[in-house]
């Protein structure tokens, strides 16, 4: 069994550079380049849905200069690789708050989604200035407006209906969160999408990760026995 989609929590760039006695922006453009390599292992490997990580709405909070340098690896990461994404029939898809976004950035994402809209081969999904907390806050919020506006009964808020409130909708749960580093933690990613996903911790620091690491993770999801709250077949007929 194959996961349809996995997402992956990228963490390890900092103690990735340390060890090495390095900047921690150093450990960031390593990131950058397992993130490359991710991508084209999951389409070598036809996985259809890929969701990254990217930046969550937390790290504002990190040292100005660092933040700086992540902003700088975005707007790098799009201007370098959107075309041959495009090119490779990769339709990219961006998750998380746009408020208060510098203008350039908002730019440069919606270029992403613009551009790649009609692609077909492999749907990518950064989560960008992404909180789980801050995303079903908003959509909460656009709901309660429905009701005071008359447009919405409470009475027909049903789970579904707050899923195509989401910055997800359309766009399937996770199969498999991966999170790598060692760390067993969501922090904030995917809380409500995550409900029923297989959770594979890796110890490897994300510039480490690749090909190799995401076949390891895929094979653990298919010794997995999903079973969404119910029992196996075998189990029901005893």
């Amino acid at each position: 069994m194959k996961p349809s989609h996995v997402a992956i929590i990228m963490d390890g760039n900092g103690r990735w550079a340390k060890a090495r006695g390095l900047p921690r922006t150093a450990g960031h453009k390593a990131g950058v380049d397992a993130l490359r390599r991710t991508i084209r292992a999951a389409a070598d490997l036809q996985i259809p849905w890929l969701t990254l990580y990217a930046f969550s709405s937390e790290n504002w909070s990190r040292p100005r200069a660092e933040v700086s340098d992540l902003m700088g690896l975005l707007r790098l990461f799009i201007r370098r690789d959107l075309a041959d994404l495009h090119q490779s029939g990769v339709r990219v898809q961006i998750i998380g708050s746009r408020a208060g976004l510098e203008p350039d950035i908002v730019g440069l994402l919606t270029e992403a989604e613009t551009l790649t809209a009609n692609n077909k081969a492999m749907n990518l999904v950064i989560a960008f200035n992404y909180g789980s907390r801050d995303e079903i806050t908003r959509a909460l919020q656009s709901m309660a407006r429905k009701v005071r506006d008359g447009e919405l009964a409470v009475e027909n808020i049903t789970a579904d209906l707050i899923d195509d409130h989401l910055d997800t909708r359309g766009i399937p749960d996770p199969d498999m969160i991966i999170r790598t580093s060692g760390e067993k933690r969501l922090s904030n990613f995917l809380l409500w999408q995550a409900a029923y996903s297989e959770f594979i911790f890796l110890p490897c620091l994300w510039p480490d990760f690749g090909k190799e690491q995401l076949i390891e993770a895929i094979a653990e999801f298919g010794r997995r026995t999903r079973r969404f709250g119910g029992v196996e077949a075998q189990e029901a007929v005893v």
